[in-house]
């Protein structure tokens, strides 16, 4: 068994009974009355649970009705916005029982400071296994070459992307591990050379590749690679595809995710659905994963709404809105149902042809225009003069 799999405990095994057994489902993706009863009654015990342990989080339980937001029927569901983190370090345990401390951003600019216990980031990276396992993605016995379009680790750095992208790295054997941005000593560096000479040492070798990472990069290696007039690859039987951060500071380069995906199977020989895009946050870690069909469903650990812009109300099914995720998963910090600065719909898991029965939503962008930065944008800014 992969360790991330093996089973975690609560931190309070008679307080948050419900967590437990919400957080041990095995199946991502189950749906049905009973997982949403679990649901409810665990997200009431979470919010016990920060009530007890922050003024924060009691006053904001304790407003008045009409603002206190709800997620379906049963599930209540205080507002937290995800850039209240940027200004605010808020928890709920002591100091010596964080396990890990991530940020959002890059060395400048606002950063989101959250603190995991171990509970937390434990149950998290047991997500995120058991949706690769549910994909047949927990390859032990098969090794793979690693192309990380993220930072390489360096002493100091805390980004939640890059413990993300190495972690992944877990769930098969590595032969080698090559990352796009460069640690130089005193920041990092995209190295778009080394991305082309390391995709084509791979394509000759006999092991799958895994490409992991902001979209973008990718991207831009495959347009250096047409500049500079080198035939397609064709990766190993068996690469895959696993993107994330977005195309956040380059939207005026972003390609329609079809022909993005297209251009990807062109170069590199890789299929569509060995392709899938993911979203999440070091704010909200639950992992949002692309099925074959590539939608976003939503697991079993989560639920997701999109609300208007203008009043927080709750959308229907399609309309845009503000993302607003909800998971009871994290005890560390009151940070169980954030509202996003991403732009989304939401639709019914009716309407995609995979098995998963699960809502599933698309992201159409940030809002607005902010002086927040995420990893992204601060990744972004490593581009700049390249074409």
């Amino acid at each position: 068994m992969n360790p991330h799999l093996a089973p975690v405990q609560v931190p309070d095994p008679a307080a948050l009974a419900r967590l437990q057994r919400l957080c041990d489902i095995t199946e991502p993706y189950a749906a049905g009355e009973e997982a949403d009863a679990l649901f409810a009654d665990a997200m009431r015990e979470v919010h016990d649970w920060h009530a007890r342990r922050g003024d924060f989080f009691r006053a904001l339980l304790a407003a008045p009705a009409p603002t206190r937001p709800t997620v379906g029927a049963d599930v209540l569901a205080p507002l937290v916005h995800a850039t209240f983190f940027k200004r605010h370090e808020v928890l709920s345990i002591p100091r010596e029982e964080v396990a890990l401390h991530l940020t959002s951003s890059g060395t400048t600019g606002q950063k989101s400071q959250m603190f995991f216990d171990t509970w937390t980031i434990r149950a998290a990276q047991r997500m995120v296994a058991r949706i690769f396992d549910h994909y047949g993605w927990i390859t032990p016995d098969q090794p793979v070459n690693y192309l990380l379009y993220s930072y390489e680790p360096a002493p100091g750095l805390r980004l939640g992307t890059s413990f993300t992208d190495n972690y992944l790295c877990d769930f098969a054997p590595a032969r080698q591990v090559v990352h796009a941005l460069r640690h130089t000593g005193s920041g990092h560096e995209f190295d778009v050379h080394g991305c082309v000479a390391t995709l084509q040492r791979f394509a000759e070798q006999d092991v799958p590749v895994r490409i992991l990472g902001f979209p973008a990069f990718l991207h831009f290696t495959l347009e250096r690679m047409r500049a500079m007039g080198l035939p397609p690859l064709r990766l190993p039987a068996g690469s895959l595809v696993v993107l994330g951060g977005g195309w956040k500071g380059h939207a005026d380069r972003q390609l329609p995710k079809e022909e993005f995906y297209a251009e990807v199977t062109e170069r590199l020989g890789i299929p569509g659905d060995r392709i899938r895009d993911t979203f999440g946050s070091v704010e909200h870690s639950v992992p949002y994963v692309e099925c074959a069909h590539h939608r976003l469903h939503v697991p079993v650990w989560s639920r997701a709404a999109v609300r208007d812009t203008g009043t927080l109300r709750p959308l229907p099914y399609g309309e845009r809105g503000f993302l607003h995720l909800v998971s009871p998963y994290i005890t560390s910090v009151p940070a169980h149902s954030v509202v996003m600065g991403d732009l989304a719909s939401l639709h019914p898991g009716s309407e995609c042809p995979c098995p998963s029965p699960t809502d599933w939503f698309t992201v159409h962008g940030r809002a607005g225009v902010s002086r927040n930065r995420s990893c992204a944008v601060a990744a972004a800014e490593l581009m700049k003069g390249m074409s």
